[in-house]
């Protein structure tokens, strides 16, 4: 056999290893309709490890956007999703039996997070993975965590462990016949760990907007971004949103995606220690508004991952965000699930007697 014929047996025989991982994985189940599209869980939070006195990482941001959810009267706790752990199995998909075997070391696992929070991490990438699914079934999902864009297959790093988008996108291709998909990723940092796992890959589309003068540096990754907008220190709200803006217009022309993720970090905020930009809460409420709004006219289901921040004041700006794309209809955290119906209908641009169908349906299926 020649080494190309060799080299083409193993491609295939990993290709069809990853595939029946992810067949076989437990991370993809039915959610029901009296749940809302928001998947979060205590596990998420790591605040007990003392993570917080080492270093501007809120690590109980997760649970205080659900808290302040509460307490405003948009999200009831029971209707909340809460997701799998990521198996070995499942982490395999993309990543390599040596770079899992890596984390097994304090070392390692200090330089890429600070402290051993791996299971809370595992959490959030089943919450992410999850998302998907349920963003394919309802045209939304906001996993409220996850995002850690700068981990790759092979290698970790600022706070990321895992690369969750990558195995969310993965799960996609395999498991909801789903071939386009669009990463929008407007954390501060570039998100170098999504770009190289997708570098030769038609199939994602990848705008990143972010600082060029700040951590990871990664030049090698830029090569493969497709729509690279970089924002110096400074940047302001309105400068900020005119880019956002000229860029969504032209990502809609260049591709038509049919799963959005939107890595929508809140480390741009004015003040925060790592991002180095200057654009107001209001500004980031604006920006998650614009994204879902270009996820709906390109009919395209849409994953929000919450990403970096790191001031204790972005749980709030989160919740708020949140509770604009419920005033504006982009999202329904109503737990009754004739409303989701409802909303569902609007998202997909039904017409009003086959919205009419889906509440005879859902009415017929609860008197059986």
């Amino acid at each position: 056999m020649s080494s190309s014929s060799s080299a083409s047996t193993s491609t295939t025989d990993a290709s069809t290893l990853r595939r029946n991982r992810i067949l076989s994985s437990k991370l993809y189940f039915d959610v029901p309709l009296l749940k809302v599209p928001l998947i979060y869980s205590t596990a998420y939070d790591i605040s007990f490890l003392g993570m917080e006195k080492l270093h501007p990482f809120d690590s109980s941001k997760w649970g205080r956007i659900c808290q302040f959810l509460i307490m405003d009267g948009v999200l009831d706790k029971k209707s909340i999703v809460e997701p799998l752990e990521a198996s070995k199995d499942d982490l395999l998909v993309v990543h390599s039996e040596s770079y899992l075997s890596s984390l097994k070391s304090s070392p390692n696992v200090a330089m890429i997070i600070e402290q051993k929070v791996l299971y809370p991490f595992r959490k959030q990438v089943g919450g992410t993975v999850l998302a998907a699914k349920i963003a394919n079934e309802r045209g939304w999902a906001i996993n409220v965590g996850g995002g850690f864009h700068h981990c790759c297959s092979e290698r970790g790093g600022g706070f990321c462990a895992y690369a969750d988008i990558s195995l969310c996108i993965h799960f996609a291709f395999n498991r909801l016949d789903i071939s386009k998909v669009m990463i929008i990723d407007l954390d501060a940092h570039q998100g170098n760990g999504h770009e190289r796992d997708f570098a030769d890959d038609r199939r994602v589309y990848i705008l990143d907007m972010y600082n060029p003068g700040i951590y990871p540096f990664d030049y090698e990754a830029r090569r493969y971004i497709d729509q690279k907008v970089e924002v110096v220190s400074g940047t302001k709200t309105d400068e900020y949103l005119a880019k956002l803006d000229e860029a969504l217009e032209v990502a809609g022309k260049m591709f038509d995606p049919e799963l959005v993720v939107f890595n929508a970090g809140t480390d741009i905020l004015d003040g925060d220690p790592l991002g180095s930009l200057k654009i107001s809460p209001d500004g980031i409420t604006s920006r998650d508004e614009k994204v879902f709004r270009f996820a709906r006219e390109k009919n395209a289901s849409l994953v929000m991952l919450t990403s970096g921040g790191y001031m204790k004041s972005s749980a709030r700006v989160i919740a708020d965000s949140i509770v604009n794309l419920s005033k504006q209809c982009l999202i329904n955290l109503s737990s009754s699930s004739l409303t989701s119906l409802d909303w569902l209908a609007r998202w997909l641009g039904l017409r009003h007697s086959e919205s009419d169908q889906l509440f005879t349906d859902e009415v017929e299926w609860k008197e059986i």
